[in-house]
């Protein structure tokens, strides 16, 4: 009996064994192939050097790269530094000091990130311009006109990026600020310390992570844009790109501009990295919001006056503008009704195919969090299939369709993959897996292995586990994730307007046609309905912040 016993328990042991094997080496291949798809765009813009055109990057070389350079990282430089000043000092304005209005200010200096930076370029310029709504202004009071500035330079355009991406710092740094104790801030006001001083050498510092994280991001939309520079007409590696493949017809040239361009977005996620490094900043005691201090007199009417200001110009007054022009340009509502049908349509399977393999991935990591082999192979395999996030749409769709063009040649079957919408959904797909990837993972963390072992233990099959505790359990970050990547990919204009199959027009796609020729009227409506789904997940956002 006891001999039975123990080869039962022998079998059961080994038995364990192999379905931890089989579950180990699931996960880990899934990763893999995860990782290699996200790796197949990027590998063609290096191997492209193997071919150089010497008349074409001599042509570059003595009359754009200079300036490419120039422009590129002057322009980075200056939204960098705004972005950094306004978001920190706007979300220490709305959680340390209380004044009137603050409660309804706090959620809509969030609603400026629903206006993509293209849109907020053509409704500056088409306001700004001979003859628009200011100069009007101007002419109708009687004040001079000579005096207003030309904003089509480094300034005017760092201004509109500045405006549309000010909320990733405002959103991370007002979430830290709300989550960091007082006490330290304190302390160092009672030992001497002015509140300059106390700000700069404990404040920042503290919340580094926050708004390095938020400069990140920043950073990686102004190098990753292409709709804005182009309406400005300021050339930069995006816009290098764009007129190397259409106007030079060199896919080769403009695969290595791509190249120097990802090495760039590198060297910014590196700088972000090292700026982060390990910092830990852990501190107990009371939250900053719960010690507001009342500003009353000029410094309340101060704040409310900046505040409101910036809340105007990002995006009351932008969106007044859009409805406005939509109202008075006819004869086109039922082509922009078409195109946001395709629209939504290119979205929603987009949306699909990213979410499953999202939650793919989740749960081939969940298999392996508490395997004994290694982490650091399927960790750096996670993050390599994440990857892609880093990669501006220009840079992706040059990749992408090196790639399908040498599996097109290989497979002789002519141009069947890059000429249909296959290419973009794996664009999409490549480019929006870490945003769809975060909240399905988010909600993962939250089913504790505790719970499914007594589910396990209650009789629970495996069907039973997922569609009762998984299924469940995941939709909060399901939906969330649902939200962001069906908006995203209507916002994204540099990969859908480079890759589209031949006739499949989007809004995005219809906005920089007529931006492009200076039609601001004709663009506010399809730019109107952009603004309005973009405004959904921030809606959701501020109502879940609430709860």
């Amino acid at each position: 009996m006891l001999e039975t016993h123990l080869s039962k328990g022998n079998k059961s042991h080994a038995e364990k064994l192999r379905r931890g094997f089989l579950s180990s080496y699931a996960g880990k291949t899934t990763l893999i192939l995860i990782a290699l798809l996200a790796l197949i765009p990027v590998i063609p813009l290096f191997t492209a050097w193997l071919s150089v055109n010497g008349d074409l990057w001599s042509h570059l070389w003595q009359t754009q790269m200079a300036g490419l350079l120039k422009n590129t990282l002057l322009l980075s430089l200056l939204v960098g530094i705004g972005t950094f000043l306004l978001g920190v000092s706007l979300a220490w304005l709305v959680v340390i000091y209380e004044f009137p209005g603050r409660k309804i200010l706090q959620w809509c200096l969030m609603l400026p990130i629903a206006i993509p930076p293209y849109i907020l370029a053509f409704v500056f310029l088409g306001f700004t311009d001979f003859g628009g709504a200011l100069h009007q202004l101007l002419d109708f009071t009687g004040l001079p006109i000579s005096w207003l500035p030309d904003i089509r330079n480094s300034f005017g355009v760092s201004a509109v990026f500045i405006l549309s991406l000010y909320p990733y710092v405002y959103l991370l740094m007002r979430a830290s600020l709300l989550k960091k104790g007082r006490t330290s801030y304190e302390s160092a006001r009672t030992l001497g310390y002015s509140k300059i001083a106390a700000f700069w050498k404990l404040v920042i510092p503290m919340t580094r992570p926050a708004w390095i994280a938020g400069l990140a991001l920043v950073l990686m939309e102004t190098l990753a844009d292409f709709g804005a520079v182009s309406i400005f007409n300021y050339d930069t590696f995006t816009t290098a790109i764009y007129k190397s493949w259409f106007g030079l017809f060199s896919l080769e040239t403009a695969a290595q501009l791509a190249s120097i361009l990802l090495l760039i977005v590198f060297l910014a996620l590196l700088s972000e990295r090292w700026g982060r490094g390990n910092s830990r900043y852990q501190e107990s005691g009371q939250e900053f919001n719960q010690f507001k201090k009342r500003l009353t007199g000029i410094s309340g009417i101060g704040a409310l006056i900046f505040a409101w200001l910036i809340a105007a110009l990002a995006f009351i007054l932008p969106l007044i503008q859009l409805v406005y022009w939509s109202l008075i340009s006819t004869g086109y509502g039922q082509t922009v009704l078409d195109l946001l049908v395709s629209t939504l349509w290119l979205a929603l399977i987009a949306t699909i195919v990213t979410l499953v393999v999202a939650i793919i991935m989740v749960f081939a990591q969940r298999l392996l969090q508490n395997r004994s082999s290694p982490q650091v192979t399927w960790q750096l395999a996670s993050e390599a299939g994440l990857s892609g996030y880093a990669l501006p749409g220009t840079v992706l769709a040059v990749g992408v369709v090196l790639s399908f063009n040498a599996i097109e040649n290989w497979l002789n079957i002519g141009q069947w993959l890059t000429g249909g919408i296959l290419v973009l959904i794996f664009a999409y797909l490549i480019r929006f897996l870490r945003i769809a990837h975060g909240p399905v993972a988010n909600s993962m963390e939250q089913i504790k292995p505790s719970i499914i072992e007594a589910s396990m233990s209650l009789g629970a099959s495996k069907k039973e586990r997922l569609w009762r505790v998984y299924i469940p359990l995941l939709r909060p970050g399901v939906l969330t994730a649902l939200l962001m990547v069906f908006v995203e990919v209507m916002k994204e204009m540099p990969a859908t307007l480079l890759l589209r199959p031949f006739g499949w027009d989007t809004l995005s796609v219809r906005i920089y046609e007529l931006t492009s020729e200076g039609e601001w009227q004709l663009a506010a409506l399809p730019a109107v309905m952009l603004v309005a789904v973009g405004i959904l997940p921030v809606i959701y956002l501020i109502r879940k912040s609430e709860s």
